[in-house]
């Protein structure tokens, strides 16, 4: 292969240009458009991060007297979501299983709400696990009737307690993956998006995952089919309704300070939920870094996430990360597994 290399003559640009003027030609303008492109991207990516902000939340009735309906609002990111978003003048619905953290979470938001900031606040006690209790569905259906619901933001949702291979992992549990992360959400957008239609006005939050949404995640794979579904979802239906006024987008989401991450220290790569929405509720309808990945619908806002998002889409080698991704959650896994053979020699 060496001796053939070495008898090739490969010609010079300017021959190139003198013998076939019109190849040399195609050959700059690609290259040119390719580089301009690049760079063009990399400018609009960096603008849309850091200088640039998303659509005005008052495009979808904030102060108004619009309602911002937030599932998995007991703790973390979906509290996070319902306090801001009744600081910016919906009034809220937060929808959980834990019903004393939604009582609290519903005097909290109406303690801060005072004079011209006065909002209003209801919780609805829902396990979204349980698709066929028809009770439930019933009253939240019962509870959402009639209002001018603005905001659906479908942060509700379910993993692994830890990574673990597919064949080993309960059936239970993948079922509840499933349940809580696609059909719950299918169902409960299906019970609200008529209304938005209707008013010509509406913002639904779909929450994703680096696992899935940007790499497909090895001893996670339920959990990334879920986030994955809910990538070309998003961006299905965000072409549907986008000329009725509705903008749909599914939040590409790395690590957050949170009880499912199962992280407690933040970092510059992984925010505190307070941090993470406020850059959620800053960049609406802007991709950030998932800008021209070929992921219509997918944003990723919090600026350390969307700059790797965009890093990891430059480098394209998706194996590369599929493979350090597995080395990862089996290195957790054994973490975790340690941790609890611990916790069972203490009783």
């Amino acid at each position: 292969m060496a001796t053939i290399l070495s008898t090739l003559q490969i010609p010079t640009y300017s021959a190139l240009a003198t013998q076939c003027p019109t190849l040399a030609f195609f050959l700059v303008a690609v290259g040119g458009f390719s580089v301009a492109r690049f760079a063009l991207k990399t400018l609009f990516v960096l603008l849309q991060t850091f200088v640039v902000s998303g659509n005005s939340l008052k495009k979808y009735g904030a102060g108004k007297g619009a309602w911002a309906v937030v599932t998995g609002a007991s703790e973390g990111i979906g509290r996070e979501y319902a306090l801001q978003l009744a600081q910016k003048g919906f009034n809220v619905v937060v929808s959980a299983r834990n019903a004393s953290s939604l009582a609290t979470l519903v005097s909290e938001i109406e303690a801060k709400s005072t004079g011209d900031r006065k909002v209003q606040a209801k919780a609805v006690t829902m396990d979204f696990s349980k698709l066929d209790d028809a009770a439930q569905w019933n009253n939240l259906h019962s509870e959402l009737a009639g209002l001018d619901i603005g905001v659906l933001v479908n942060n509700a949702g379910k993993s692994y307690t830890y990574p673990e291979d597919f064949h080993a992992s309960a059936r239970k549990d993948m079922e509840d993956i499933v349940t809580i992360n696609i059909n719950s959400v299918v169902r409960l957008t299906h019970m609200i998006i008529p209304g938005m239609v209707e008013r010509k006005r509406g913002l639904i939050i779909n929450m994703g995952s680096f696992s899935g949404v940007s790499v497909a995640s090895p001893m996670l794979s339920t959990y990334a089919g879920t986030k994955a579904f809910l990538s070309s979802f998003s961006g299905s239906l965000a072409e549907e309704v986008r000329k009725k006024g509705i903008d749909v987008e599914c939040v590409n989401t790395y690590f957050v300070v949170s009880n499912m991450s199962k992280i407690r220290r933040a970092s510059a790569l992984i925010p505190q939920p307070k941090a993470f929405v406020r850059s959620v509720l800053s960049k609406i309808a802007l991709p950030g870094g998932a800008l021209w990945t070929n992921r219509p619908g997918v944003v990723t806002p919090f600026w350390s996430h969307g700059l790797l998002d965009y890093v990891m889409n430059v480098i394209g080698w998706n194996m590369a990360f599929v493979r350090y991704t597995h080395s990862l959650h089996k290195d957790i896994r054994r973490r975790a597994l340690r941790k609890l053979e611990r916790e069972a020699k203490k009783q």
